[in-house]
């Protein structure tokens, strides 16, 4: 059955991504683990029956550590027609749609903490007909906020040092990442990355990725370093006198003081936050260091968003083997982002 109603301040909006994938598997386990904080109130948005299939499947497959749907508040949007673990298709796209816009409206009409969001298919909304790279721009469009921001966090289980990387561009074809890349972008991500990493720390250290191997050397690898990112730069610095900006860095070399903080190592020598300009540019250290630890966290929005570091696992889905880690995170930083 489901609980009575609950203080906003304490809720948590989860909508349940792709039903053909391992969102509700990776719910499930996540909110049975001793690391949430017992004052969380979690409530689900999607298929309540599909939820309880999922559970009585990881049950008879031995997963023991799960919540129990019976005690979580869902907010049911039933399936038509069942879908089976790993066969996602247009309906299982458009369920996931569908549920991430009652989430979100929840958050706006009745108010929540933060929103988190299980993993969907981008190639799914697109059979569906909604044609979004992905969730982080649905979402700006539902809040208005055209400017939202994609960054990756994840604290170190090895040192408890925080990686930060803010993403300049996102999902978009890496041909078309100079086209739009200028200097109103590149202040409008230092800026929001800023406010991020001043929560942890008021003078932070960033750090900026060439766009370039090697960042340009100097103009033989590329021009735009010099012709117009370092000059940005060299504004934005004027601008913010107490913080350290180092960079355009280059992008093979500017995340190994990074992974020596991961490992607790020089941990005072390495940038509070990173900016990358690309998508895999930034995601590619991120993951290497931290994939089941990051968080894909959403700024500029009225309210905080965070998602699992990882897809809808298809090939693995209905099996009870994925593993709940970077949803614990993601709920984890949901709730420690929005502590006053």
């Amino acid at each position: 059955m489901e609980t009575s109603d609950h203080d906003a301040t304490q809720r948590l909006v989860i909508a349940l991504g792709d039903p053909a994938g391992i969102g509700m598997e990776v719910t499930l386990k996540a909110l049975a683990s001793p690391e949430l904080p017992q004052a969380m109130k979690p409530m689900l948005v999607g298929c309540r029956r599909t939820l309880l299939e999922t559970h009585d499947r990881l049950r008879r497959l031995g997963c023991t550590a799960l919540a129990d749907p019976e005690h979580l508040r869902i907010e049911d949007r039933p399936l038509i027609a069942p879908i089976q673990p790993g066969q996602g298709d247009a309906r299982s796209g458009e369920a996931s749609f569908h549920w991430l816009n009652v989430a979100v409206d929840h958050l706006v009409s009745r108010g929540a903490r933060a929103l988190v969001t299980a993993p969907i298919a981008k190639h799914l909304w697109h059979a569906a007909g909604h044609i979004y790279p992905g969730q982080t721009e649905r979402l700006a469009e539902l809040a208005g906020c055209p400017q939202a921001s994609m960054l990756f966090t994840a604290r170190s289980p090895l040192s408890g040092w925080r990686l930060n990387t803010l993403l300049a561009t996102t999902h978009i074809p890496l041909q078309q990442v100079p086209d739009v890349l200028n200097e109103e972008v590149l202040v409008d991500k230092l800026d929001a990355l800023l406010a991020f990493c001043q929560r942890f720390h008021p003078r932070p250290h960033l750090a900026l990725a060439g766009l370039n191997p090697h960042a340009g050397e100097e103009g033989q690898l590329g021009a735009e370093e010099n012709d117009w990112i370092r000059p940005a730069l060299d504004r934005w610095r004027l601008a913010h006198p107490d913080v350290r900006l180092d960079g355009p860095l280059p992008p093979d070399t500017c995340w190994l003081a990074a992974g020596r903080a991961w490992q607790g190592l020089d941990e005072d020598a390495a940038p509070h936050g990173y900016l990358a300009l690309y998508h895999d540019q930034g995601l590619i250290p991120v993951k290497l260091l931290a994939f089941d630890a990051a968080v894909n966290t959403t700024l500029g929005l009225p309210f905080l968003r965070t998602s699992p570091d990882h897809g809808t696992g298809f090939d693995i889905a209905g099996r009870g083997i994925a593993r709940p880690q970077s949803m614990i995170a993601a709920l984890q930083a949901a709730w420690e982002l929005t502590t006053p």
